[in-house]
């Protein structure tokens, strides 16, 4: 019987795509989840190489799926945060523009 390893960072890689998702909110999210996406790029290579070797392939493919929805998140926190500083700026130029 063939004792299975188990995949490089799978763990971390889940551990990763819970608190992206998690944290997308506080921009950090982001970061987290492109860590994740790179950890896991290894690991599933791996897999895919010799699929009965190793174990662990579903927290790696949870962790890989979560990362990528936590870096959307992220971005689409991002672009909503440019674009409310840029409505807000250009609102209080327009208003102190016209005060003086």
């Amino acid at each position: 019987m063939e004792i299975k390893q188990t995949l490089p960072n799978a763990v971390a890689v889940l551990v990763l795509g819970i608190c992206s998702i998690v944290f997308s909110c506080f921009g950090i999210g982001l970061v987290l989840g492109i860590i994740g996406l790179v950890l896991s790029s290894n690991g599933r290579k791996l897999h895919k190489e010799s699929p009965t070797s190793f174990e662990g392939y579903g927290m790696l493919n949870a962790g890989f799926i979560m990362s990528i929805i936590g870096t959307s998140i992220g971005s689409l926190y991002i672009i909503y945060l440019l674009f409310y500083v840029i409505i807000i700026g250009g609102a209080l130029a327009t208003i102190f523009s016209a005060a003086h």
